[in-house]
């Protein structure tokens, strides 16, 4: 929890420190949208919008400045001068406290030196991210060593473990990234006892080099027996013409991969024609506690044009990135999914703290 507070003021204090070096600063004195400010300033808008929306609620969270709503969209404008404040300072108490949050950390700062030139509309966000120089950071940022990221991987193998059929099955990752989620399951699974029940582990990741550096992980860190398969596989498209057949599955795991998917509706629809009959769809998950509440991760993430520009619906597709555990149960009832659970209960702990942002999600394919 200590952890969590601290990087959460360092995100602050780098979107503050981004306000200054982007010359936002008398923008947010004159007030207006985040479309209004964007196009003021000279921003490149259509990339600018959503992550400059994020840091003006982050800012009227914290006192910074006012909101209302608007005739469309909610205005903002500084209630005084910005504050100053050194992200190096609580990067310094985080490293006396808990060292091993610091690849969240070092991820932040990189991508806090590239924001105002993103902003501008000078580099794409995915060259920030995803460049070849810029692997390292995600293979230390997606990691059960880092204390942020563990957490999404232990809560959604702790899932698994609760909610596979015990007759066991085929497991089909989606986007599983540099292996580290699939690992803590093979560990979780091995503890319990499980492991013979899982017919084939069938790892898929879209991108080639996160493919590659998981296989690696996986096939260097597997337990003996475990038969494992790895492919790439997008989940914007059909799975059957991947090589996904239909009712082949005992279930589907993700950690922090659906809310990018293009067509939340379809994704979820080729899910449940690849599970079989009491099959589950388990996935571990950022959520918000409320609508547009901004979570420190966005900071990241909102660079992405997949995680900010997602084909949306009024009801459970409102806003790119994440959503509250609310919105997933009617997206998952929608596609005709029953039976969703939460571990832990996000809705009942959400009463009394808003700022609990993890869960895993269970839904499954009726029998």
């Amino acid at each position: 929890l200590r952890s969590h507070y601290l990087y959460d003021e360092f995100v602050y204090r780098l979107t503050l420190q981004v306000i200054r070096e982007t010359g936002l600063e008398s923008a947010t004195q004159d007030g207006g949208s985040a479309e209004a400010i964007a196009a003021r300033s000279g921003l490149a808008v259509d990339q600018a919008v959503v992550p400059l929306d994020w840091t003006l609620r982050l800012l009227a969270t914290r006192g910074v400045l006012e909101e209302a709503p608007g005739a469309s969209t909610h205005e903002f404008w500084a209630r005084g001068p910005l504050p100053s404040a050194d992200p190096a300072a609580v990067r310094e108490e985080q490293l006396r406290h808990d060292p091993s949050w610091l690849p969240s950390y070092v991820l932040a700062e990189t991508v806090a030196q590239d924001y105002p030139a993103f902003l501008r509309g000078a580099i794409a966000g995915e060259e920030v991210l995803f460049s070849p120089r810029r692997l390292r950071l995600w293979v230390d940022f997606f990691s059960n060593k880092n204390g942020l990221y563990a957490v999404n991987n232990r809560t959604g193998a702790a899932a698994v473990e609760q909610w596979l059929p015990r007759d066991g099955g085929v497991i089909l990752e989606l986007g599983g990234g540099l292996g580290s989620g699939a690992l803590a399951v093979l560990e979780q699974l091995g503890a319990a006892g499980r492991l013979g029940e899982i017919e084939e582990y069938r790892f898929t990741e879209l991108v080639p080099a996160f493919l590659r550096r998981g296989e690696q992980a996986l096939r260097a860190h597997r337990p003996e027996g475990v038969a494992m398969r790895f492919d790439t596989l997008d989940m914007n498209r059909p799975f059957e013409a991947q090589g996904i057949a239909p009712g082949s599955v005992a279930a589907v795991y993700a950690v922090n991969t659906l809310h990018v998917a293009h067509d939340l509706d379809f994704t979820l629809a080729e899910i449940l024609r690849a599970l079989r009959p009491g099959g589950w769809l388990i996935i571990s998950e950022c959520v918000r506690s409320y609508p547009r509440q901004p979570i420190y991760a966005e900071f990241v993430f909102n660079l992405i044009q997949t995680f900010r520009s997602p084909r949306l619906h009024p009801i459970y597709r409102p806003n790119g990135g994440f959503l509250t555990p609310e919105q997933w149960k009617v997206a998952f009832e929608a596609a005709g999914f029953v039976d969703t659970r939460f571990v832990p209960d996000v809705m009942r702990i959400h009463r009394q703290v808003s700022d609990f942002f993890v869960s895993a999600i269970g839904t499954t394919r009726s029998t």
